[in-house]
């Protein structure tokens, strides 16, 4: 099977970045599927994966990456029994397995969903990882009830970024929230107000002055996606006593927990790998929830997150969804149709 890898952690620029090659095509047992995938989509996770992977050493073989697949299984596993060959998937992977840079890839089926059949392939595998991610935040890590926590407020700091997208649109219609994003360009503040967002602020203003002014000097949440570390005490000082923060983001530096004391604030991380690198006992959760996913895309009460589609599964399509993507300055989802 073709696939699309590196051995060097190089500049995206650099002819090497990403080189394609020929290799096996594998087979499945126990749990997992072989799927041919048909489209894949790149997340913040891709790039910064390539360009520390291989910094230091150059790999013997080459690293396929690639979180965010929809395709068609083509053969099982021994203990496979949620899918059968044929059906349409969309999953977001396991970051310790080979990726969905190929023509083919294994996956266990407890971290697999059935692709919503209302949406193109496009479509539909803009969702996966951001849609985990930002499902997990809300109601596994805050358990944000709906009728109980129905107008509470939620800040999403980054909210036009893939997992903001997602995260806008499930705060609520899911959780029945009071949505403020955060947004800085005429065109990511237009965004976040169609994803539904009730009120967008610039993060590159006061935060503190910013919430003021739309009369919320508290919130209930906040779900960072854009920066732990810059945010922290800000965070710390807007969340409501017994409030919760959650981060995916991380910090390269210790934070001071004791901000979190005095109004006895929840903080969780989330990271959507945990499930699979670990093989949780809730392993399954994540099949569930993008079921789940699939019913609201289906539906209506969602709507993909997909703002550009390339064509192609060449070396040249992976470059520019990783150049878009390092940029900073993407738009919900960027997408590649095999």
């Amino acid at each position: 099977m073709k696939a699309i890898g590196f051995k060097e952690s190089l500049p995206i620029e650099e002819t090497n970045s990403f080189i394609e090659f020929e290799t096996e095509t594998p087979t499945p047992k126990g749990y997992d599927l072989l799927v041919k995938v048909q489209a894949n989509s790149v997340n913040p996770v891709d790039f910064k994966v390539r360009q520390n992977a291989a910094k230091d050493e150059t790999l013997d073989e080459p690293k396929i990456i690639g979180w965010d697949a929809v395709g068609i299984v083509t053969s099982v596993g021994d203990k496979v029994s949620k899918f059968k060959v044929g059906d349409e998937v969309f999953y977001a992977g396991d970051i310790t397995r080979s990726g969905s840079n190929a023509e083919y890839q294994l996956i266990d089926e407890r971290i697999v969903g059935h692709k919503p059949k209302n949406l193109s392939i496009a479509e539909a595998v803009a969702i996966p990882l951001t849609g985990l991610t930002a499902y997990e935040a809300l109601f596994d890590r805050i358990r944000v009830d709906p009728e109980k926590d129905k107008g509470k407020s939620v800040l999403i700091l980054a909210g036009a970024g893939g997992v903001g997208s997602i995260a806008i649109q499930l705060a609520k219609k899911l959780g029945n929230l009071t949505v403020i994003a955060t947004a800085s360009r005429e065109d990511t503040v237009e965004w976040c107000k169609d994803m539904g967002a009730d009120f967008v602020i610039n993060h590159h203003k006061d935060i503190k002055e910013e919430l003021k002014k739309i009369g919320h000097s508290e919130v209930d949440y906040v779900l960072d996606f854009v920066d732990l570390q810059g945010y922290w005490e800000t965070m710390t000082e807007i969340v409501k006593p017994q409030g919760h923060i959650v981060s995916i983001t991380g910090s390269n530096e210790s934070l001071d927990l004791n901000l979190l004391k005095n109004k006895s604030i929840t903080f969780s991380w989330e990271f959507m790998f945990t499930r699979s690198m670990h093989q949780t006992d809730d392993m399954q959760r994540q099949h569930d929830i993008l079921n789940h996913l699939s019913e609201l895309l289906d539906d209506g009460t969602l709507k993909s997150t997909m703002t550009t589609q390339l064509d192609g599964f060449t070396v040249e399509n992976l470059k520019e969804a990783h150049r878009i993507q390092e940029s900073g300055k993407s738009i919900g989802k960027n997408v590649i149709l095999f």
